[in-house]
């Protein structure tokens, strides 16, 4: 019954759109009502608000982009061509690359929590790396085609974003490995004493772990050590106390893969 239903449906589609018209599968109702449910039981204050704008039902185009808190994962993307209006060079290390490479590059203000971070570690006797930050668009869509054409779609989406989906291109995400780069973007990152020292400070500089262990239903992903997100000290600091991931504390409906 169903499959007879559908196949009606997409019947009219084509009839109207050859007739010249559209034909808007959601209403206006049905819209709101979406996105109602994805933020039901939970208060949503100014830092959380107008996030999402309905795009169809399963991906929204985020509405304010340059916020720093702002949610982009497998259901919430950024505007086609995206790029942020203030992306300025880290100063920090990374693992040996071009030092006018993009990767160097993240928003000013996570820019400056970065360089403190790294700092204060090195200050303990941790040193870090960088080893990605900000990704454009372009620079997405050929590395995510690299990682189909090695593992096949549905295993490169377990840690791999499509274009307009990837915190890198927010500007506000950054990988970071241990001090002689022999873990870079790798499972044994996870067992050192920088992925350790992460868990215990990140937050005090801004950053969350964005994937964590235990959360890759939630999050869409599989866990990730490295990979900071920079959202502001005081709600890193709530995130990491409560141990939710970004998605939680908006109350943002389950990622699908």
């Amino acid at each position: 019954m169903f499959k007879l239903i559908s196949t009606g449906i997409c019947c009219i589609v084509v009839t109207i759109s050859l007739a010249g018209c559209s034909l808007s599968i959601y209403n206006t109702a049905q819209q709101n009502s979406l996105v109602e449910k994805q933020h039901k039981g939970k208060q949503v204050n100014e830092q959380k608000q107008a996030h999402y704008n309905f795009q169809n039902n399963r991906t929204v185009v985020v509405s304010n982009p340059e916020s720093i808190p702002v949610l982009v994962n497998k259901q919430n993307k950024l505007p086609a061509g995206y790029v942020p209006k203030d992306l300025v060079f880290t100063q920090i290390p990374f693992v040996p690359s071009p030092a006018n490479s993009e990767k160097h590059e993240m928003r000013n203000e996570a820019a400056a929590a970065i360089k403190k971070l790294f700092d204060a570690a090195k200050a303990q006797g941790v040193n870090f790396l960088g080893v990605s930050a900000y990704r454009s668009e372009k620079t997405q869509i050929s590395l995510f085609n690299t990682y189909v054409n090695r593992d096949g779609y549905l295993k490169a989406r377990t840690y791999s974003a499509l274009p307009g989906t990837s915190e890198h291109e927010t500007g506000l995400a950054i990988d970071v490995t241990e001090g002689d780069g022999k873990c870079a973007a790798a499972d044994c990152f996870s067992d050192s004493t920088e992925a350790k020292w992460l868990q215990e400070h990140a937050a005090d500089y801004g950053f969350i772990i964005r994937y964590p262990k235990g959360k890759e239903a939630i999050t869409g992903y599989q866990y990730e050590s490295w990979h900071l997100r920079y959202v502001g000290k005081k709600l890193a600091k709530e995130i990491t106390s409560q141990g939710i991931t970004l998605e939680e504390y908006y109350n943002a409906a389950k990622v699908n893969n």
